[in-house]
């Protein structure tokens, strides 16, 4: 399925024939029964049918067979979805919507005006498959926001609106980004596993810590953990903006250095990037030739959280006295079904006290780059997630997920609250610290 080209207008510029309907089995599957509108974001906070699951598949359906034109109606109403996936966990009949809306996208690329449109392929295709270029990108970012013209340009209301609210979103980028010194750690204590560690790109250049932190907790538990030098993007952003052809000589990139590293798992600590991983089956299901290899990379990717979970953590865990709360990110409570063994193992960890939230398991308006093309809707989706946030009293939210810990890093700045958001791991990592180092039992989280 190929990106099409478009103009800004309705119905020019857009692909002139339908959807393949092969491309897409999912479509038969669904019975029509609504069990998914209340748990949609955007029929919820919308109230018609065209911004629901069955109403999208609906359109989509009719596109694949022609009746309506895949057009700027179309694409809206395609990407007002967040692709949150919630509606996944409440099918009855199993319906894979993420995969839906993905191959629709893949018709339609990129939304928003001309020069976005542009902009975002730029992106996708000559910056996010090159991690030198990446790097190159985020330093730049890190010159502006230290060299002051950031605060000149907000003082003197230089940006236009929608830029200020983009940047508003943006961290400190840090002055060090993640480069391990070497490929191999080694296990400490008994080996249980030989695992790898997909770094990412937004973890490696924004969260290096987290991606330091997880392979310290996975050598406690005794995994030799491999950090390949030839890795690169996941892809994940390419795929849910129709952007499939590059997401694919990525992934092949990514399968093949894994698959040669000869580990028993891959493990991920950014949820949307081990969605997407998990999926390069589906990616690849149209190519003969890379199917299976794809299919055997998919079996060994495991969220962080869930590999420990299964595995069993080993060594003494020391005192975290903080009262912390939970926010289920979507594709990794929706889209990959881990949804248990996060909390299990923020219970097993001393001192700490685990304050469930209402609707943990909905959207934070992250959603890749949805905050960045739906700012307003975005903005009101993320308001009832930090007013149920503030509701909890909680010092900490816990959010395994470079987008959601963004996103509500940004609400927090932005409505005042006096919480942290923090990686779930972080946590772990300090409660071995609090163990085994001098500070001892009782230590805060940084």
């Amino acid at each position: 399925m190929a990106v099409h080209g478009h103009a800004a207008g309705p119905q020019e510029g857009f692909a002139a024939h339908p959807i393949p309907r092969l491309a897409i089995p999912e479509l038969d599957k669904c019975i029509q029964c609504g069990f998914c509108l209340q748990h949609c974001p955007t029929y919820r906070m919308l109230g018609v049918e065209t911004e629901s699951p069955r109403g999208r598949i609906h359109l989509v359906e009719a596109a694949a067979q022609g009746r309506i034109p895949i057009d700027a109606r179309f694409e809206e109403h395609m990407y007002v979805c967040l692709g949150c996936r919630a509606c996944e966990t409440a099918c009855p009949a199993g319906v894979r919507f993420g995969t839906i809306i993905e191959a629709a996208r893949a018709e339609i690329g990129p939304t928003g005006s001309p020069l976005v449109r542009r902009l975002t392929l730029a992106a996708l295709r000559q910056l996010m498959p090159f991690p030198a270029r990446l790097r190159a990108a985020a330093a730049l970012l890190r010159l502006y926001q230290h060299s002051g013209l950031g605060r000149l340009a907000r003082t003197l209301h230089l940006l236009p609106r929608r830029l200020a609210d983009m940047e508003a979103l943006l961290p400190a980028v840090p002055a060090r980004f993640f480069t391990p010194s070497q490929e191999v750690y080694p296990a400490i204590g008994e080996r249980r596993a030989r695992v790898g560690v997909l770094s990412g790109c937004v973890m490696s250049l924004l969260f290096g810590d987290v991606n330091e932190a997880t392979i310290r907790v996975l050598q406690r538990n005794g995994c030799e953990v491999v950090v390949p030098r030839d890795q690169g993007c996941c892809g994940a952003l390419n795929v849910h903006n129709g952007e499939r052809a590059a997401a694919r000589r990525m992934a092949r990139r990514n399968i093949e250095t894994f698959l040669g590293a000869g580990v028993d798992a891959v493990i991920i600590n950014a949820a949307g990037c081990g969605a997407a991983s998990k999926e390069y089956h589906i990616l690849f299901r149209d190519d003969p030739a890379y199917a299976h290899r794809a299919e055997t990379y998919s079996r060994l990717c495991r969220d962080a959280t869930e590999f420990l979970a299964e595995l069993g953590l080993a060594g003494r865990l020391g005192d975290v006295r903080a009262r912390v709360t939970y926010q289920d990110p979507c594709h990794l409570v929706h889209g990959q079904g881990v949804r248990r063994q996060p909390r299990e193992l923020l219970r097993s960890i001393p001192g700490l006290e685990l304050v469930e939230m209402e609707g943990s398991d909905r959207c934070c308006g992250s959603a890749g780059v949805y905050n960045l093309v739906q700012p307003g809707y975005s903005r009101r989706i993320l308001d009832e997630k930090m007013q149920a946030v503030a509701r909890t009293g909680a010092e900490i939210v816990v959010a395994p997920n470079p987008g959601c810990m963004l996103q509500l890093a940004a609400g927090a700045r932005s409505l005042g609250l006096p919480v942290r958001v923090r990686h779930l791991i972080d946590l772990l990592d300090r409660a071995y610290a609090a163990a085994e180092g001098p500070r001892g039992a009782g230590a805060a989280p940084p």
